[in-house]
């Protein structure tokens, strides 16, 4: 990675639909190249996916709900139960496995506390949990997709 790859990687976080004529453009290079660097980032797993990013208000999910999980069982099996059921879930968006006193902490969208409560009661008929936490986003100061690039390099550095 350089960079140019770098370059077009600040591009598409932003704005993936942004045309191959313009990307090629704002890197200083002609189309083909342009795209093949894409496909290279692609192939390297650099770019993982391309996604629509919706408005969650305008899809009637506004609330914005940060469960924190705890549990007295650290096995396989209960984890296996506990990752299937979670997300089969599509309320739930987000699922991180944490360190510290809390286990799990999971980002749901949903329409309101009630709807809230219903995907509460299915999880905890899927899987034994010794405590569950639930926070309400009041307002989003912050949200973005877009990863910091300035580390890249130091990676690749680092391994030279």
């Amino acid at each position: 990675m350089d960079k140019k790859d770098l370059k077009l990687l600040e591009i598409l976080q932003r704005d993936a639909s942004v045309p191959l004529a313009q990307l090629a453009q704002e890197v200083n290079l002609s189309p083909t190249p342009c795209w093949r660097r894409i496909q290279k980032l692609q192939e390297a797993g650099v770019i993982a996916r391309q996604v629509v990013l919706c408005d969650a208000g305008k899809l009637n999910v506004p609330l914005t709900v940060f469960v924190s999980i705890r549990t007295s069982q650290h096995n396989e099996a209960w984890t296996r139960r506990f990752v299937e059921a979670a997300a089969g879930i599509p309320e739930i968006v987000e699922i991180y496995r944490l360190n510290g006193e809390i286990d799990y902490l999971l980002k749901l969208a949903v329409p309101d506390i009630a709807r809230y409560d219903a995907v509460y009661k299915r999880l905890i008929q899927s899987v034994e949990l010794a405590d569950v936490s639930s926070a309400f986003a009041m307002e989003v100061i912050k949200s973005s997709t877009v990863l910091p690039l300035d580390y890249a390099l130091e990676r690749r550095q680092g391994a030279a």
